[in-house]
């Protein structure tokens, strides 16, 4: 019987001890802890970002539809044939503003009462003259005119009335309404919605401009802007320190982690804007 000498020897081999098994998983698991640690910072930073970007889409938004409706507040139609016989393309010939319009639909216009303010709410409400004007594209007289909610149709009944936009805060929603239209949300997540009104007034070394709410408006034929201030607060929970202060509309400071329910350590931002209305106090 034959051995064969070069047969690899058994005695030195090793396996790995329960002591570096340990040692091993220890490490593995302390890697893993701190990946999944910068992963939730990492996420956390992101949705804090995300957050403040659709808060501040909101905002950009609503300004804009308000201040479309509010700068059209006031605004006058210049008709170019007063008097009988006038000849609109005479250069000689004379022309008016004309400050009032009556609908067949029954809605009308009035000069006078192009910017109202709700006493209990300050919610705004604008109207101005809605009317046609000849344009390029088409053969006959078109308007452009639109309220908040893109009405009212454009159609014979309403060719010459009031268009009307609402603005006010309805829970967490700000909603838009005119036109007899019912109200629709424009935006979310909305904790106040403040109006200021800037009347000029009189005063012993001339004039002023006062803001005051809805309430203190003396002669609204004399308010020359309006100034709005919106709070809204973000979807994303925040690891915020405690007490955690935002000015709201009247400079005053609140406690992000005292508030209750959806505000609760919520990112709350301030929005104002100052809006000046056409045409006010000149008629």
């Amino acid at each position: 019987m034959r051995f064969n000498r070069h047969a690899p020897s058994r005695v030195g081999q090793r396996g790995v001890t329960l002591i570096e098994l340990m040692v091993g998983i220890t490490i593995g698991l302390l890697v893993v802890a701190v990946s999944m640690g910068a992963l939730m910072v990492s996420r956390g930073v992101s949705g804090t970002v995300s957050d403040a970007s659709n808060i501040q889409q909101q905002a950009a938004y609503v300004m804009r539809s308000i201040g479309q409706q509010l700068r059209q507040a006031g605004s006058l139609y210049v008709n170019t044939t007063p008097v009988a016989g006038a000849v609109a393309t005479d250069p000689l010939t004379a022309v008016a503003f004309e400050t009032d319009a009556t609908s067949s639909s029954g809605i009308s216009f009035e000069q006078a009462k192009t910017i109202q303010g709700n006493t209990s709410t300050g919610a705004p409400t604008v109207t101005y003259r809605r009317y046609k004007d000849a344009v390029f594209t088409a053969a006959t007289p078109q308007s452009s005119a639109r309220n908040c909610l893109g009405g009212p149709t454009d159609d014979a009944s309403n060719v010459d009335e009031a268009v009307t936009s609402t603005f006010q805060l309805s829970g967490i929603q700000l909603e838009c309404g005119g036109n007899s239209a019912a109200a629709q949300a424009i935006i979310q997540n909305a904790a106040e919605f403040q109006v200021t009104y800037l009347e000029q007034i009189l005063t012993a070394t001339g004039s002023a401009i006062k803001p005051v709410n809805a309430a203190a408006v003396t002669n609204w034929r004399a308010v020359q802007g309006v100034e709005v201030c919106l709070v809204l607060y973000g979807t994303e929970a925040i690891d915020m320190p405690t007490p955690s202060y935002y000015k709201d509309c009247s400079n005053a400071d609140v406690d992000m982690t005292a508030l209750a329910g959806s505000r609760k350590n919520r990112m709350h931002m301030v929005f104002r804007n100052v809006f000046q209305l056409r045409s006010q106090g000149l008629l």
